[in-house]
């Protein structure tokens, strides 16, 4: 048997889109002579498509797709996932389920048993778990199922599941699984994913054949990456990472064959680039957007941001506008300009220091006997982010954040001035982890000045400041944002493992008293397991470690 996996890139609620996708790769998987055509879960309406599951209209425009794929499935068989209506009162009112469809015919449908509720994934929300468990029987071959974390309660060692429903599958003695998935991307997920899909082969002795989604929904981005591993639990094959891609395999073939020669490249710093410029041509490509517009400090946060719009959208799409105050120094305004000039993209030059004395002009009498200090400097940036939004009106460029994570995290922003934007590119990036991508960037030769890199970063809000002013060093604040954001580590277990109390206790209360500005801020591209989002919930009146 051949069996051809489509990893695609749908869009949420695009169902013409996402149809022709689907038809246009199930003609090309039988001119490929596969019996087989293996597209991801939810690939009819798109994941996550989150509360437009609970639009009657858009269940039943799901199922108009399943139709015409069903009708499509004459000399091969097509696998998809859809939402289903559950036909009893009593539960959710859905199914998260995988179609065989075969003949012309919906021939089986097998729900999803394993409702992830966690990070970014709201599954039991809408669905309601699979109560039964069947194999299909198709041509001479015996297929399980499956549907992504369906195979993550490996040896029902999982503490969030009790049952495994590939344990129910397996009395029907079947040839190989089928594992139909969304599985977001993050830097480092894609050797435990494969990790996991090799446990799952190794204890039920199974070849599996694993779809992934690729592209980006908003901030959620998906890597791609499927998967074929054969009985031995060798790695036959992985797919590209976000690429989208479709490979026909010979069942009989990847019995025989050996692992994969070498280790597919898991570079950390490729796979946060690689992300990223996707997020960005993704989130502007089914938004129907074609430029963007930023703020160019000189710094490295808004260079990198450049970067990576201009690989996305294409140098003439970016427009950077500096925005010089009397604060800035020559070199800033000067490593902007050559920045925008390596990369080929447009830059105007707005000075704010004009603007900002007749906005303390206006203030004055009111300000009268007040002390100068952060309302100034947030001025500022406010002008800068007013100036932004009045270039992005008049033009219909969408406006790129270019806060960090370190910043995020502690609040080292301000609200409707550089926290302004449409799209958070680096904001789950960490401040050190900049920096490596800046070097990554220029490994081929220098596109972003040296300088930028190398100076002492500053906001240059006022004489002669720098972030350390006001911060701790970053090697050594990401350290205890981290333990703090993604490993959930209580403030004592930070301090036992070597971080310096104060610290501790500065860091983690910077974080939680400025929850109210990460609730007002654009949509954060996730590159790692927890970033600033939809995957992140915490109350903002809360005193927690206030």
């Amino acid at each position: 048997m051949n069996i051809a996996l489509a990893q695609i890139n749908v869009h949420v609620g695009n169902f013409d889109a996402n149809l022709k996708k689907m038809l246009d790769y199930t003609e090309r998987a039988k001119r490929q002579g596969a019996d087989i055509v293996v597209f991801p879960e939810l690939a009819t309406v798109g994941y996550p498509p989150r509360d437009f599951l609970e639009f009657d209209d858009f269940i039943d425009q799901a199922n108009l797709v399943i139709e015409q794929l069903a009708k499509a499935a004459d000399g091969i068989a097509i696998v998809v996932g859809s939402p289903t209506k559950n036909p009893v009162p009593e539960g959710k009112d859905l199914y998260n389920s995988a179609y065989f469809l075969a003949n012309g015919r919906i021939q089986q449908v097998q729900h999803k048993t394993l409702l992830p509720t966690y990070d970014i994934f709201d599954e039991y929300r809408y669905f309601e778990p699979a109560a039964e468990w069947n194999v299909v029987r198709y041509q001479d071959k015996t297929i399980a199922m499956i549907v992504c974390e369906d195979s993550w309660n490996v040896g029902n060692e999982n503490p969030l599941y009790k049952i495994n429903p590939m344990d129910f599958m397996m009395e029907h003695r079947p040839d190989f699984i089928i594992n139909i998935s969304a599985s977001p991307f993050a830097f480092d997920h894609a050797v435990e994913r494969v990790e996991v899909m090799q446990a799952n082969v190794n204890i039920y002795d199974l070849p599996m054949y694993y779809v992934n989604h690729v592209g980006a929904q908003t901030e959620v981005l998906f890597d791609g990456g499927s998967l074929v591993i054969n009985r031995k639990g060798e790695v036959v094959d992985e797919m590209p990472y976000f690429e989208e891609c479709m490979r026909v395999y010979n069942t009989e073939e990847v019995e025989e064959g050996v692992e994969m020669s070498g280790e597919r490249e898991r570079d950390k710093m490729t796979l946060i680039h690689d992300g990223l410029v996707m997020g960005i041509k993704q989130y502007f490509g089914k938004l129907g957007f074609k430029r963007a517009i930023l703020g160019l400090s000189g710094g490295i946060d808004s260079a990198l941001v450049a970067v990576l719009a201009a690989r996305a959208l294409g140098a003439d799409n970016v427009r950077c506008v500096l925005m010089p105050s009397q604060h800035s120094s020559d070199h800033s305004v000067n490593d902007a300009r050559q920045l925008a000039q390596n990369l080929g993209s447009q830059y105007e030059i707005v000075p704010i220091e004009s603007v900002y004395h007749e906005y303390m002009s206006l203030l004055k009498p009111h300000f009268f006997g007040t002390q100068e200090g952060l309302t100034e400097e947030n001025l500022q940036a406010r002008i800068r982010g007013m100036i932004l939004m009045a270039f992005s009106n008049k033009f219909g460029d969408i406006l790129l954040n270019t806060s960090n994570k370190s910043e995020m995290a502690v609040g080292y922003g301000t609200l409707y001035g550089d926290m302004c934007g449409g799209l958070s590119v680096i904001g789950d990036v960490y401040k050190t982890e900049c920096y490596e991508l800046a070097k990554y960037i220029n490994k081929d030769g220098e596109v972003i000045p040296e300088n930028i890199i190398t100076k002492p970063p500053s906001a240059e809000l006022k004489p002669g400041q720098l972030d350390s002013d006001s911060l701790p060093p970053y090697p050594e604040l990401d350290a205890v944002l981290y333990q703090y954001i993604e490993l959930h580590q209580s403030p004592q277990d930070i301090i036992e493992a070597g971080a310096d109390p104060l610290l501790v206790q500065k860091a983690l209360r910077l974080v939680n008293i400025n929850e109210f500005k990460r609730h007002q801020t654009a949509p954060v591209l996730r590159v790692s397991k927890k970033a600033f989002g939809m995957g992140r919930r915490f109350p903002i009146v809360a005193k927690y470690l206030n």
